[in-house]
């Protein structure tokens, strides 16, 4: 099995293009899906966003405030590196474990659909694939004053806050055009899956991940002997 990373910018599209790869079968796992499960309430990651935020980034309800919170972190990159240095050891944890059962399952790869993926590049030497689902800086700007209702300087503040997706598309070794229609994007998502099932490279990674597990099996034995005898 090998790792795929797919990642984008805000409002770029890469929920979308992660629905399609679903649909098609492809095992994905959320880097966002997971961060919020590692922030529920009562678990050491939240307390220590209490902790360091203060009980102003909370709901009525006792859980974390998304909207508050992103406030807070894209107005301040010291603020938001403090709360990346708080969760992402723990995102990572729990994603290794999902890769390690996917693995067992016998998949040839599996996505990880991760936001700030060339931003940390904590991932990244791991990856033997990344995908950057790109649309143009206009259509970006619009399409997140219309999905969160934002003012056009609070939407320009928010994509300053990450990196250039133009950056980012020269970064990785398969680009998603996502400016134009669904069915374009859906045309492109169904050419990169062909591509990837069709990957031999999952076959080398499994015969040295049975080579390991062989070796150390035989270290052990070994030991055993040496100890009885």
């Amino acid at each position: 099995m090998f790792l795929v990373g797919l990642t984008g910018g805000i409002a770029s599209g890469k929920t979308t293009v992660s629905s399609q790869l679903r649909e098609l079968g492809c095992p994905v796992i959320d880097a966002d899906v997971v961060a919020r499960k590692v922030v529920e309430p009562n678990t050491p990651v939240y307390r220590l966003i209490v902790q360091h935020f203060g009980r102003e980034v909370l709901l009525e309800n006792g859980e974390i405030d998304r909207q508050r919170l992103g406030q807070i972190i894209f107005s301040s990159p010291e603020k938001r590196r403090l709360l990346n240095s708080i969760t992402h050891p723990e995102i990572h944890r729990v994603m290794l474990k999902q890769i390690l059962l996917y693995f067992l399952q016998g998949y040839r790869y599996v996505i990880l659909d991760v936001p700030l993926l060339f931003e940390t590049r904590q991932l990244t030497r791991f990856l033997t694939h990344t995908v950057v689902v790109y649309c143009d800086p206009a259509t970006q700007l619009a399409r997140l004053m219309h999905r969160d209702s934002l003012s056009q300087q609070e939407a320009e503040q928010r994509i300053a806050a990450q990196m250039p997706l133009n950056e980012k598309r020269g970064m990785a070794s398969h680009v998603i055009e996502n400016s134009g229609s669904r069915e374009d994007t859906h045309r492109q998502v169904l050419r990169l899956h062909t591509r990837l099932e069709d990957s031999m490279e999952f076959l080398f990674v499994r015969a040295f991940a049975v080579a390991a597990v062989a070796g150390l099996g035989g270290l052990f034995l070994y030991a055993v002997r040496w100890l009885v005898l």
